[in-house]
């Protein structure tokens, strides 16, 4: 079963393609992503890979968590499925936020 895996504090230049050789020295690599600002297209400076075994994935974190790439000391763990919280919105009709009423 594939494994999710959470890749933080990572250099901004680093590519998926880097993190996908990096994380393939454990085992299979079945995508990795980088996530960026959706305007600038820069990298927010951390990312997911997704590793076909979760044995290879549980060795990849153990062995590369704190450790140096890139220059950057990287944080590595089990990405944890979080639910989009609803976040108050601009509403021109009423001139204030969300759908609360004073």
């Amino acid at each position: 079963m594939s494994q999710k895996i959470y890749v933080g504090n990572m250099n901004y230049a680093t590519t998926e393609q880097a993190l996908t050789n990096l994380f393939g020295q454990y085992g299979e690599v079945v995508s990795s992503s980088i996530i960026k600002d959706r305007y600038t297209q820069q990298s927010k400076g951390f990312g997911f890979v997704e590793m076909a075994d979760a044995q290879a994935a549980e060795a990849a974190i153990a062995t590369l968590n704190n450790q140096e790439f890139e220059g950057r000391r990287l944080r590595v763990n089990v990405a944890e499925n979080k639910p989009r919280e609803s976040r108050p919105r601009f509403n021109n009709d009423r001139g204030g936020y969300g759908n609360d009423r004073y």
